[in-house]
Formats: C-alpha cells, sequence, structure tokens
C-alpha cells in the first residue's frame, strides 16, 4: 500500500470534513426545509458545482474510462449531449417546479394529475435508488479505491472481500454526512471538493501524458493522436455500443429525464434561492461538462498505450493513478473521486429521505411534527445505506461491464418516469387515470423488449419509439375518456422568480462548444 499517499487522503478527507462542520455548525437541522433543503439558500457556485459532482460519482470515473479503453470515445456522448438538456431544463422545466413550491420532481404530479400518481412515482424513484444508484457508487468508489491502494494485498483478502470492505467505509462515511450534517453540509463540501477537483484533474493529465511521454508530455500527447486512432472516434456508427444516432433519440430523452425530473439532480437547483441563481448554477454545471472528458475519457486513452491487454478493465482508471503520480498526489486524487462518490451518495440518500418523508411518510402521518420527520427521515436514510451495502459488492458478477449494467437498469425507471411528466407539463386535460395507464404499460413493454421478446434495436432506439406509443395511448386514452376538470398551474413560489437576463448568450456559447468537442473527437478531427 502507498501509505503517504493513504495518510495524504484521510489528510484531504479531514480538511473538507472540517470546513463542512464549520459552515453548517450553528444551523439548526430540526425542519425538513433546512435537513432537505438546506432552507432555500443556495447561490449559483452551490447549485453548479453540487449539480456537477452530484453527477460525477466514482462510477464514471471507472466505467467511462474502462468504456474508452475497451471500444472508443463515444461513451462521451452522454456528458456532451447532457449540455443542452440542461440548458432545455433551465429554460422551461425549472420554472414551473419554482413556480409551485416544490421540495420534490413528483410534487408536479401531485398538482397536476392528484396523489396517486405521485406517490407511485415517488415510489419508483425510491426503487430506482436502491436498486441502481445508491449500490452502484458504492461499488464504483470501492474498485477505484482498491485500484489506487491495492487494499487487497495489504491486508492479505481477496478482491472480492476487499470490495466489501470498501463498499462498508464508503457508506459509513458517507451516511454520516446525510445524518449529521443535512443538506447544506453535503452542498458545502462539493464546494471545496469541486475546486479540488480542477487541481487534481490537471495534475492527473499533466503526470499521465509526461509519463506516457517518458518525460515529455508534448510526446505523450503525439502518442495519443499518432497512434490506435479508433479509440479516438467519439461518433458512434451504426453497429457501435453507442450510435451517435440515439443522441437523437433515447440519449435525448434519458438525459432530459435526468437533469429535469430526477430527484436526487433536481433537488440541488431546487434549493437555490432565486430562479437565476438557479440558472446559472445550470449554466456552470455545463461548463465542467465541457471540460470532462479530460478526466472521464482521456486517462482511458493514455491507459490504451501504457496497458495492453488488461484482464480486469475495471482497472483502468485506478492503476493509471497508482503508476503515474507520486504519493501526495496519488492521495489527493483518491480524495477526490472519494468525494465525487460521497457527493453523488449523499444527494441520492438525501433525495431518498426527501422523498419518502414528504411524499409517502408525511402523508400518512399528517399531524406529524417537523422533528419527527426529521427522525424519521434519518431511519429511513440508515436503512437504504444498510440494505445497499449488502448488495452493491455484487456488481463485480454483472455480465457486460459496470458501465454497462448502470445505463441499462436505470433506463426501467427513467423513460417512463419522463414520459407521464412530459405529458403533464404540455397538456392540460389528460387525466390521472390515462397517464397511470400510460406509466405501467412503458414500464411491462420496455421489460418485453429486453428479456422476453428482444428487438434487433439498438435499446435507447427502444426508448424512443415506446415514448411515441406510449404519449399516443395516453392522448387516445384521454380522447375516450378526458379529464373532468383542466389543469391551471398556481404560484406557490417561495423564491424569486425572475430569470438571469443574460442566458441566452451563455447558452449559446455552451452549445457552440459542444459542437466542438463532438469535432475534435470525429474523423473530421484527430480521430481522422
Amino acid at each position: 500500500m502507498n501509505l503517504t499517499g493513504f495518510i495524504c487522503f484521510l489528510l484531504f478527507l479531514a480538511i473538507v470534513a472540517a470546513i463542512s462542520i464549520a459552515k453548517t455548525r450553528k444551523m439548526r437541522m430540526n425542519t425538513t426545509a433546512a435537513y432537505f433543503m438546506g432552507n432555500r439558500t443556495l447561490g449559483f457556485w452551490m447549485v453548479g458545482f453540487s449539480l456537477f459532482l452530484t453527477n460525477l460519482s466514482s462510477n464514471q470515473f471507472v466505467g467511462e474510462n474502462e468504456f474508452v479503453y475497451t471500444t472508443d470515445m463515444t461513451v462521451m456522448a452522454w456528458g456532451m449531449s447532457s449540455i443542452l438538456a440542461m440548458l432545455i431544463v433551465a429554460e422551461f422545466i425549472l420554472p414551473i417546479y419554482l413556480k409551485m413550491g416544490a421540495v420534490t420532481t413528483p410534487d408536479f404530479l401531485e398538482h397536476r394529475f392528484g396523489p396517486r400518481l405521485k406517490k407511485i412515482v415517488s415510489l419508483i424513484f425510491l426503487i430506482s435508488y436502491l436498486v441502481t444508484l445508491i449500490p452502484t457508487i458504492l461499488y464504483g468508489s470501492a474498485v477505484a479505491l482498491n485500484g489506487i491502494f491495492h487494499i487487497d494485498d495489504a491486508l492479505g483478502i481477496s478482491y472480492f472481500s476487499a470490495i466489501w470492505l470498501l463498499v462498508v467505509m464508503v457508506g459509513i462515511i458517507g451516511c454520516c454526512y446525510t445524518v449529521l450534517g443535512g443538506f447544506k453540509a453535503i452542498t458545502v463540501s462539493d464546494l471545496v471538493q469541486g475546486a479540488g477537483l480542477l487541481v487534481g484533474g490537471i495534475a492527473l493529465l499533466w503526470f499521465a501524458l509526461r509519463y506516457l511521454g517518458d518525460g515529455s508530455m508534448l510526446t505523450g500527447i503525439q502518442k495519443i493522436i499518432g497512434s490506435k486512432k479508433e479509440h479516438l472516434n467519439a461518433i458512434g456508427a451504426a453497429d457501435d455500443p453507442i450510435p451517435f444516432s440515439t443522441l437523437f433519440t433515447g440519449m435525448f430523452l434519458i438525459n432530459l429525464y435526468y437533469w429535469g425530473m430526477e430527484q436526487y439532480i433536481m433537488q440541488q437547483a431546487l434549493a437555490a434561492k432565486s430562479l437565476s441563481q438557479g440558472q446559472k448554477g445550470m449554466s456552470l454545471a455545463c461548463v465542467g461538462k465541457l471540460i470532462s472528458p479530460l478526466l472521464l475519457n482521456v486517462p482511458g486513452l493514455i491507459a490504451v498505450h501504457l496497458y495492453p491487454g488488461l484482464t480486469n478493465t475495471a482497472t483502468v482508471f485506478p492503476r493509471l493513478v497508482s503508476d503515474v503520480l507520486p504519493p501526495v498526489m496519488t492521495g489527493f486524487i483518491a480524495a477526490i473521486i472519494f468525494g465525487a462518490a460521497i457527493s453523488t451518495f449523499n444527494a441520492g440518500l438525501n433525495s431518498s429521505g426527501t422523498l419518502f418523508i414528504m411524499n409517502l411518510y408525511k402523508p400518512w402521518r399528517k399531524d406529524a411534527t417537523d422533528r419527527e420527520l426529521v427522525k424519521a427521515g434519518r431511519t429511513f436514510q440508515l436503512t437504504i445505506t444498510i440494505i445497499a451495502m449488502c448488495f452493491s459488492p455484487f456488481i463485480l458478477f454483472f455480465d457486460g461491464g459496470f458501465y454497462h449494467y448502470i445505463q441499462k437498469i436505470s433506463s426501467f425507471f427513467s423513460v417512463p418516469v419522463f414520459t407521464v411528466m412530459i405529458v403533464g407539463f404540455t397538456t392540460k386535460r389528460v387525466s390521472e387515470w390515462a397517464a397511470l395507464t400510460g406509466l405501467l404499460f412503458f414500464i411491462v413493454a420496455y421489460t418485453l423488449s429486453q428479456f422476453v421478446f428482444p428487438v434487433p434495436l439498438h435499446y435507447l432506439h427502444v426508448l424512443a419509439i415506446l415514448f411515441v406509443i406510449t404519449v399516443a395511448l395516453i392522448l387516445l386514452i384521454n380522447k375516450w375518456k378526458p379529464g373532468e376538470v383542466s389543469y391551471t398551474a398556481r404560484n406557490l413560489a417561495v423564491v424569486d422568480l425572475q430569470p438571469w437576463r443574460h442566458r441566452y448568450w451563455f447558452f449559446l456559447l455552451l452549445v457552440a462548444g459542444m459542437a466542438g468537442v463532438f469535432l475534435l473527437f470525429s474523423k473530421a478531427g484527430i480521430a481522422g
């Protein structure tokens, strides 16, 4: 084990924890608004860093670099295309949530359709977090940390045992942040870790390229762009694992859902002190997505040249960190990866508690005090953590790769909910019964298409086709039996709804940047 690096790792974690405690020690956590939403006091810096860090978990460090190593840069499409999705959310969807004073995204479903659909979708969210989000975060961080510090070798235990041990460690630390510090402690730690991520990412590329180029960064770059060009291409062909055409079908739908309806993501923006700050924060997160390939994909390109023929490809990123960095920097990068994992884990755990308490427990316990609700939320979060810690190590045995597991399984929950939400946003008289029928139809049809009657199409195209069919089904049912009352949105805002005045110029620059990155990693660019 790299003892110096491990000590630096613990030191950086202690610094982040100390700053979070210092910034939140005077804040009372005995109300749901304070515990789950930070009293809606976030400025754009905190919103932006929280959104970016919540999305940028160790799953992506491990999974995307593994994908680049085994395939090519097409996996970059998920992050790049999310920029357009975020801008659409900032312009059209965030104002809807803030206007109605939403605490959770399913709150809209209650306003639009009724309490039953809100409860069902909240339950779907909770199942999704328990099956995909929290276990994969724990597993991904465990793989990364073991790859950097070689815990299995240091303790003389099996790889599986080391993964399980690290899963428990990450789970306990992350749970302490959420349960003891609440939402504000999470966002403060995100701000510190975001600054560390920027410094650490630049340092990693510097050392890795010099290592590849035998002391010369320029030689390292020339090696990457001079050979094995098939790994440089981000424009997937029709038979690639991620065809470029999917950007305009299922991937676009999933990204819109993820950035505009996924509770653990949107909760960061819903806690903004105003609409303007929320829109600026989402734009700041887009800047982070523009530069994220430098951390999520380029290390995989470097590994292609350094480690040909790896058997356990999930270790690509942690092995690179362990080999190319000096001990102090190794500990620093490990702390950043761990911090990114904790950030997403905390967001998922906090959102799970919010969904359970505000949408399921509180309607059942109508007379419960805020103190009782916070206590019940903490108990639920502890329970979720324990269940996830027991399940996540077994992802090791999933056939098809870690990143494939995340994307494939999460699709069962994302686009069906997205479909119902979009129908709610764009219609006035569709009934709750029609929306619920469409939701159940989508889930059953997608399950059949993937496991019972396999469709010879990419699953992202299947999602887009089912989206169109489900919307048509909902509208057809509604024509037969329309809703009795036309929906009218109410203004229940608790923050300023004045939009960011200069947003369109910034949005245009971000879209141009997104197109430029795709052009760079294409056959018209360095992959040619």
